[in-house]
């Protein structure tokens, strides 16, 4: 991984499963990315707590776009 200028906050997930899904997502379209590691509490199992999702500096309009590519569309 190419060394970055740091972390932005890209969004919050509803808890780490989903977080750390959107996060294996936007690492296979290239972007880096983490779960914010003081939101997740590894000794107790998966977080149901909310878990912020960082990127890279200069990658978060790439990531925004990919997630908003995997909300299903409204019905009209």
């Amino acid at each position: 991984m190419a060394k970055t200028k740091g972390w932005l906050l890209l969004t919050t997930a509803p808890d780490q499963l989903t977080a750390e899904i959107w996060k294996d997502i936007l690492l296979q379209e290239g972007v880096p990315a983490m779960v914010n590691p003081g939101d997740t509490i590894s000794f107790m199992g998966v977080s149901a707590f909310p878990c912020r999702i960082m990127v890279a500096y200069g990658y978060r309009k790439r990531a925004q776009e990919i997630l908003a590519s995997l909300q299903p569309e409204a019905e009209a």
